[in-house]
Parts: structure tokens; C-alpha cells; sequence
């Protein structure tokens, strides 16, 4: 297959060409949410019993309810079955996500005011949190990690994980949860798993919150059962932006291109450039390096469907593009970049200077590669330590600041039309006085 990128030269036509590419992608068909929505009630109704059913229908797996959980042999032969320095990297990544994250915590604070308010915020983690890791033909144990080891900082006090069943389950993934200290591990998965999360059944208990990817069945559930319990977000096709200067390496450029685009053929890979010989040179890089790929069917996919490259008069104008794309990802392959962080609004996670991959940033730098998508980090932040934090507002007023305000206070009642409000005030100064 011929390896081409769509090339713009003006900022017009590309933002028409984002737009058609994320127009519909956290749309959900009609179709799937009545499938689920039966579903859902089966589960709420039936618990374990649906469980066993969908993963039968589903999976193709006879699983009773007291196979569900995973046992303590089970997860110390995964544990064990890692090499010693399979084990170190694990627990290196999983020490430095940690670090990173510990660092975010709030503090619980209370203000004293002059005239005799209280005000303050209280500061208390989630009780339990459910993570959903996908099990099919892949491997993510950096998905466990990336979503237990942020609640364990925030001092979530339960995890529990899901995964769908299979003949034998992945190592890596159910090491890695054990190692991040996760007791409850079931072994189920798809929509049904999502719902038991959610509601509950007599084996898997209701969390408050759902994190970790999926497919549509499982990002659907998740869409449904948002309200019920919290979840982390709605997640679409990965992305990378690159900016680029005529000192970045066109051969890295093309690379970390790839790196995105063999997620799936979804995925968007854009080059902002104010440089037309680094677009040329990227564009001849890519097609000879494409085809040496394992996954090159999904690159060749990706790269003919999604990818772009945007030519800008200044790298002011390149970050310009970037606040209005906000990217999951962004590379900064610029000379000083971190002169031009600053500048930069409206991005998941970003990575500067060009020895710092977006790898770096999946698997061991310590952030959580849990990032918005489509343009949803105009608004959203990345999934991290205060995404498992509930922050409760305090007050407490004396009755010299109730007398103070109780005017103040029946002007808002009054013309809100809440009468009773402002007696509220007004009773409690008669009865002291």
C-alpha cells in the first residue's frame, strides 16, 4: 500500500479535516446501548447468575461465581513466573508512578475569618475504585499500573480489578496488579463486568468509581453507568502532535509517528511544522520505514486516513494550531523547548525536547498515560491523583456573622422566592436573642 499524509498549508482546511476525523467519536449507536441496556438490567436483577450467562454468550467461557475471583495460587504463580528482571522494571515503574503522584495530594484546610465564619474543605479519597483491564490478543500491564497506582497515592482503600477470562490468564497483566497491591481480581469482562462494577452482584462489589480502557461495549457500559458511579472518562483513538523546528531529526519525527499510529487505524498523527523540508523529509522517512513494521497493515491504515502535516509561518503560529487541536499527546521538537511550554495550553501530557519520546510517557516516566482525547483536553485533565480525591466544603457561622448577614440572606430568598430560607436565618437570631 502507498504511504501518503495529508499535507495544509493552511489552518482553515485542517481544522475542516480534524473535524471530520473526531466528528462521531464518542458517539454511541442506538443499536449497542439497547443491547446493554438489557443487559444492565439482567445484571442488577440477577447478579452473579447474568454474570455467568454473558460470560458464556460472550466469552465462550462456563464460569460459576466461585471461579470468579482469582486466587492467591493463581496470582503467586504470575507473580512468580516473571523473570528477576522482568519483576525490577515492574517494580521500578511502579515506585516512580507512585513518587510522581504522591506528590499531588491535597490537604484537608480550614479559614478563620474576623467575623466569625469557618469555612474550609475537606479532603477524602474514594472508598473503592474499580479498574477495567481489556484482555484479548494484547498485553497492558502498564494500563494496571497507570490506574491502581494513583488511587493507592490518593488513599483509595479498595481496588478492585476485572478482566475478561481466557484460558490462561496473562501474567504480566494480573503480576502487575498483585505487585500494585490489588486483593480482588475477577475474571470477567465486557459490558456485564462494567454493570457488576457499578451495582453489584453477591461476589463483585459496587465501587464509586470505574477507570481503564475498552472497546465500545465496554466504553458504552461505562457511558451508561456514569451518574451511578463516577468514571474517568470516554476515551477515543489515540493522538500525537508533533511540533517541529529545522533542528528536529525528520527520521525521530517519522518514528514517534509511527509509534501512535500503530494503536489502531483510528488513530491521528498530525506534524506542525513552519519548515516545508522537514514535512518533505518526514513524508519520504515514513514510507520506507512503514514496512518494516509488524503492525504495518494498522500503520499504513492509520497514517493514509488520519495523519496530517500542517505548514505554519512561525512556531508561534505552530502552537497556535495545538491550543485549537488539543492533542493527547505533544511532542516538542524544538530548540529550548521548554522556552515555549508556557505557551502551550491545551494539551494531555507533553513532551519536550527530542530524546523524549511519547513512550517515555506510556510505560516509566511517572505521570499516568490515562489522557484526554479528542480535543477533550481543552477541559479535561489527565487521570491522576486528584481523580480519586471528593473535596467536601465545611462552614460554620457564629451568631455574630449570622446576624451580620441574615439581611444579605433574605435578599437572596426573597427574590428567589425561598421564604423559608431566610427564616432559617431570622429564627435562629430570635431564639438566641
Amino acid at each position: 500500500m502507498r504511504i501518503r499524509i495529508s499535507n495544509f498549508s493552511n489552518k482553515g482546511n485542517f481544522k475542516e479535516f480534524l473535524k471530520e476525523k473526531r466528528l462521531g467519536q464518542l458517539d454511541f449507536s442506538d443499536k449497542i446501548q439497547q443491547e446493554l441496556k438489557i443487559i444492565r438490567s439482567d445484571v442488577i436483577a440477577k447478579g452473579d447468575e447474568a454474570l455467568s450467562f454473558y460470560t458464556k454468550k460472550f466469552d465462550k467461557t462456563e464460569l460459576k461465581p466461585e471461579n470468579f475471583l482469582i486466587d492467591r495460587e493463581e496470582k503467586a504463580n504470575a507473580v512468580n513466573s516473571l523473570k528477576k528482571n522482568e519483576r525490577k522494571i515492574i517494580e521500578e515503574t511502579i515506585e516512580r508512578v507512585y513518587e510522581y503522584h504522591s506528590k499531588q495530594k491535597l490537604q484537608t484546610w480550614l479559614s478563620h475569618s474576623a467575623d466569625g465564619l469557618i469555612t474550609g474543605q475537606l479532603i477524602a479519597p474514594v472508598q473503592r475504585v474499580g479498574i477495567y483491564v481489556p484482555g484479548g490478543k494484547a498485553s497492558y500491564p502498564s494500563s494496571v499500573i497507570m490506574n491502581a497506582v494513583p488511587a493507592s497515592a490518593a488513599g483509595v482503600k479498595e481496588v478492585v480489578m476485572v478482566t475478561p477470562p481466557s484460558d490462561k490468564l496473562d501474567n504480566f497483566v494480573i503480576a502487575s496488579a498483585v505487585l500494585c497491591g490489588i486483593e480482588n481480581i475477577f475474571k470477567i469482562g465486557g459490558p456485564q463486568a462494567i454493570f457488576a462494577l457499578a451495582y453489584g452482584t453477591e461476589t463483585i462489589m459496587r465501587v464509586d468509581k470505574i477507570v481503564g480502557p475498552g472497546n465500545i461495549y465496554v466504553a458504552t457500559a461505562k457511558k451508561m453507568v456514569y451518574g451511578d458511579v463516577d468514571i474517568d472518562m470516554i476515551a477515543g483513538p489515540s493522538e500525537i502532535a508533533i511540533i517541529c523546528d529545522e533542528s528536529a531529526d525528520p527520521e525521530i519525527v517519522a518514528i514517534d509517528m509511527i509509534s501512535q499510529a500503530e494503536h489502531d487505524e483510528m488513530a491521528i498523527s498530525t506534524l506542525i511544522t513552519h519548515s516545508s523540508d522537514i514535512i518533505e523529509r518526514v513524508g519520504d522517512i515514513l514510507r520506507h520505514l512503514v514496512h518494516r513494521e509488524p503492525r504495518r497493515d494498522i500503520i499504513e491504515k492509520s497514517i493514509n486516513s488520519n495523519a496530517s502535516s500542517v505548514l505554519t509561518d512561525s512556531i508561534e503560529e505552530s502552537i497556535e494550531v495545538v491550543n485549537e487541536l488539543a492533542p493527547e499527546h505533544l511532542e516538542l521538537c524544538i530548540r529550548n523547548p521548554f522556552e515555549k511550554l508556557f505557551l502551550i495550553k491545551n494539551a494531555g501530557a507533553i513532551f519536550l525536547g527530542g530524546s523524549t519520546p511519547e513512550a517515555v510517557g506510556d510505560y516509566v516516566a511517572g505521570p499516568s498515560h490515562v489522557l484526554p482525547t479528542g480535543g477533550t483536553a481543552r477541559f479535561f485533565s489527565p487521570l491522576d491523583t486528584l481523580s480519586f480525591l471528593k473535596r467536601t466544603s465545611v462552614i460554620s457561622s457564629s451568631l455574630e456573622f449570622l446576624t451580620k448577614k441574615a439581611e444579605d440572606i433574605a435578599f437572596f430568598s426573597s427574590i428567589e422566592g425561598l421564604n423559608a430560607h431566610g427564616e432559617s436565618a431570622s429564627y435562629r437570631i430570635k431564639k438566641i436573642k
